[in-house]
């Protein structure tokens, strides 16, 4: 799970970026302004990575969606990347698990010595 959650988030790194130098063309915002909320946003994904295994970097991850939705307000393609992001960080979480299950499912049963995973079992 943790590996596909940091991808993801790795991922958002970067649309945020990209978004910030889209949001500077609005005249109604300042350079600062967008480059501070962009560089939060950008560090809160980055040490996301770190802690995404317990269940408050999931929570936060889910927080991290919903501000990339509603950033929308200002980008109108976020609504768009940010309901694609969501559905990634979901995809994430959800296959992330069923693959950690599974691989805990084959080290029991190895250690047990009952099946011993051959070189195409992944």
């Amino acid at each position: 799970m943790r590996m596909l959650c940091s991808t993801t988030l790795l991922a958002e790194f970067f649309v945020i970026g990209f978004a910030g130098l889209v949001a500077m063309k609005d005249p109604d915002l300042t350079a600062a302004t967008v480059w501070t909320v962009c560089g939060v946003l950008m560090a809160v994904s980055l040490l996301l990575c770190g802690i995404v295994g317990k269940p408050l970097g999931v929570r936060l991850g889910w927080g991290l969606q919903i501000a990339l939705v509603v950033s929308g307000v200002y980008v109108p393609m976020m609504f768009v990347l940010g309901l694609c992001f969501g559905g990634l960080w979901w995809a994430s979480l959800h296959f992330g698990r069923k693959v950690d299950e599974a691989k805990a499912h084959w080290a029991a049963l190895s250690e047990d010595g009952t099946v011993t995973p051959g070189p195409d079992a992944a």
